[in-house]
């Protein structure tokens, strides 16, 4: 089993502020960036179901940092399976700078998505389609509550 999906990026001058360091927003770009190429590699069935009315709600988004990055620094952003729900998924993602075969973590982040489905006007909870179930569960976070992986696995057999 893979630990994490693993979206790789070089920050470039319009990423960053004023003083040269990455403006904090990019963090968040970046975690959906990362999520999007997921469903590109690992779920591409799930683009279908999008682009007719499976909708991804993001109802949470957040970053702490430990260290400051600029331009040209290359990171790997890893993103994790942190909870799995009948209509929602949980995201944990690490953002590692890598520089001479070293890394360092200099940011962690997490994400709540809900699946949604209808139009607009009515749009209610849906299941996470399966093709994402199983997809996710190769990169399920262990450890922590100890209930993580084994989890999304039991939700992915009884789906």
């Amino acid at each position: 089993m893979e630990s994490y999906y693993e979206y790789r990026h070089l920050v470039g001058f319009e990423e960053t502020n004023l003083v040269g360091n990455v403006y904090y927003v990019n963090y968040l770009r970046w975690q959906g960036r990362c999520r999007e190429m997921f469903l590109r590699d690992r779920a591409p069935e799930v683009l279908a179901d999008i682009r007719d009315d499976l909708k991804l709600f993001t109802l949470k988004c957040e970053c702490e940092f430990f260290a400051e990055i600029s331009a040209f620094d290359e990171l790997s952003i890893r993103m994790r399976l942190e909870d799995l729900t009948q209509t929602q998924i949980g995201f944990a993602f690490d953002y590692v700078r890598l520089r001479d075969g070293f890394e360092e973590l200099v940011a962690r982040g997490r994400q709540r998505i809900a699946c949604m489905r209808g139009p607009n006007t009515d749009t209610r909870p849906a299941r996470v389609p399966d093709p994402l179930r199983i997809a996710l569960s190769h990169y399920a976070v262990s450890g922590g509550n100890g209930n993580g992986q084994r989890r999304v696995l039991e939700d992915v057999r009884e789906g």
